[in-house]
């Protein structure tokens, strides 16, 4: 692949760049590829962790400064608040929020997009509503874009989400198809992810240790899984091995 391709992620709430891919975006960065992250919520339903903020609006806000902070750490390009209420993008006509996506496709003309798979992960209503959204808005975006600026669509996974935790997630619904290596940038997604922290319990089930510093836990692969090319669906079959990828 292009090494100059632009990459656009789209999840609802601050932390999923974090999270889900923290590790290729600080790749992307190194390389001089433009990202742009577009994060549909301000998550003023989040605990607010060590901090004293009772008021959704000032959680909602404080999150966005969090956010930036974790952007300017990953080295992202653009970043698109839509600032929908947290919590409610199942609720939330799908139309419109396609049409905003949509929006942003067509101004940035990303070459890869990024978001949650249909189970969103964990579950998550709020992450399942944007893997539908954004996959609705790049199959009308090829509608509109010419041949050489159809983007390739990504799912991403975390399949070791639940390691440190006694919970579990539903089972995928997609096989993963390919891994980044990020064994170079482990610290920066350390470092984005304590910018959360307000997220600090979210943080500390799934990468215990970070908070304080340790990102031993991070392991150096991130996951992903190609479901559109050339403005056509793909079939993702799991593969014998996974095979290391580029974007």
């Amino acid at each position: 692949m292009s090494a100059l391709k632009k990459v656009m992620m789209v999840f609802p709430h601050p932390d999923d760049e974090s999270f889900a891919c923290g590790g290729t975006i600080a790749l992307c960065g190194e390389r001089g590829q433009k990202t742009c992250l577009v994060c549909i919520t301000s998550g003023c339903k989040g605990r607010s962790g060590a901090y004293d903020i009772t008021c959704r609006q000032k959680l909602a806000r404080h999150r966005e400064q969090e956010l930036a902070a974790a952007a300017k750490v990953l080295g992202i390009t653009r970043l698109e608040m839509l600032r929908y209420p947290d919590g409610t993008l199942a609720e939330v006509d799908e139309e419109e929020l396609t049409q905003k996506i949509l929006e942003v496709i067509l101004d940035w003309k990303p070459g890869v997009v990024i978001t949650f798979p249909p189970d969103g992960v964990t579950g998550h209503p709020d992450h399942i509503a944007t893997c539908h959204a954004v996959t609705l808005a790049v199959e009308r975006a090829e509608q509109a874009l010419g041949a050489d600026e159809l983007p390739d669509l990504y799912y991403v996974s975390i399949p070791h989400y639940y390691d440190h935790c006694p919970d579990k997630g539903p089972k995928p619904a997609v096989p993963i198809t390919g891994k980044v290596d990020i064994t170079r940038f482990r610290q920066q997604k350390g470092e984005a992810l304590r910018a959360h922290l307000s997220q600090e319990y979210s943080v500390n089930r799934a990468y215990p240790g970070v908070i304080e510093g340790d990102y031993s836990v991070i392991g150096s692969y991130e996951y992903y899984t190609l479901v559109r090319t050339a403005g056509q669906p793909v079939v993702p079959k799991r593969p014998a091995s996974i095979p290391v990828i580029d974007f």
